[in-house]
């Protein structure tokens, strides 16, 4: 697959374009680079400079963003292809604020967005950056509904077993 068509195929199908018409996606698809990281390769790591101000997309394979708890590695989410990755320090957050690895499972393609380029439509297609900044809100905002989920069913599984004993 050409490098302009896997970057508007992954653009078309990621909350991130949610609300742009395709010629906006056609705009911001040329901001896009792709990069090609191999299994088991570390894409993001707490604290680290590697894909500083990047906002990364999942174009193709399987990813899994992972936290350190206690010494011992915990799979918090295993991403799709359309899913983000990068947004504190994409969105002006410091790499000391990263608390989670994101690292290949699979040979992946993701695309990336400097901030830079992207701060630039400011003057020429305000609308883009505004449509993209409401997806990325949409996209954490299910993280963190998904994950408030999971805690009420631990709680409730707990809660359950608990009175068992």
């Amino acid at each position: 697959m050409l490098t302009d068509d896997l970057i508007l195929q992954t653009l078309h199908h990621s909350t991130l374009t949610e609300e742009l018409r395709d010629a906006e996606i056609d705009i911001l698809g040329q901001l896009f680079v792709v990069k090609d990281f191999k299994k088991g390769e570390a894409l993001l790591r707490p604290g680290e400079e590697k894909l500083k101000n990047s906002l990364i997309v999942l174009a193709s394979g399987e990813v899994e963003a992972i936290a350190t708890l206690s010494g011992e590695q915990a799979v918090l989410h295993l991403l799709q292809p359309g899913d983000l990755a990068g947004i504190i320090t994409f969105t002006g957050g410091n790499v000391a604020q990263i608390s989670a690895s994101v690292v290949a499972k699979t040979d992946c393609k993701v695309l990336l967005l400097e901030r830079s380029k992207f701060e630039a439509l400011m003057t020429t297609h305000p609308a883009i950056l505004y449509y993209v900044m409401r997806g990325i809100v949409r996209y954490v905002h299910g993280i963190v509904r998904r994950m408030n989920t999971e805690s009420v069913e631990l709680s409730n599984y707990i809660y359950k077993t608990q009175g068992r004993f």
